[in-house]
């Protein structure tokens, strides 16, 4: 089991900077990637970024080149720094684990309450 908390979002304008954090504790030795994820208003959730335990990531065209992921292991912390931000970042930002890359590790996804964004312009 693995219980994810994310922190740092606020209402900022438009061509701000924004670091979200998603603290994880309990079975974080069975994490093999985390990832954020963000649902605007009447949309689905979608894929914002994500990195695997040996460092390989991925983004979204609509991210790339203004958002990184990083981590810091020995915290259990997961990190998002989203700059130049724009009115149609807004949406509530979800952290999630991926566990199972081990053979004592059960298979699951895990997911954190959600932290709101909100860039005006």
């Amino acid at each position: 089991q693995v219980q994810l908390v994310e922190s740092g979002g606020g209402l900022v304008q438009a061509g701000d900077s924004l670091r979200l954090s998603c603290a994880a504790s309990g079975d974080t030795v069975c994490i093999s990637a985390m990832g954020w994820y963000r649902q605007a208003p009447g949309k689905e959730r979608e894929l914002v970024t994500a990195i695997t335990r040996g460092g390989s990531t991925v983004y979204a065209e609509s991210v790339k080149g203004r958002f990184t992921i990083s981590r810091d292991n020995a915290k259990n912390t997961l990190y998002l720094q989203m700059n130049s931000l724009k009115p149609e970042d807004t949406a509530v930002y979800y952290c999630n684990a991926h566990t199972g890359d081990s053979s004592w590790c059960d298979e699951g996804d895990y997911w954190g309450k959600g932290t709101q964004v909100t860039v005006s312009s």
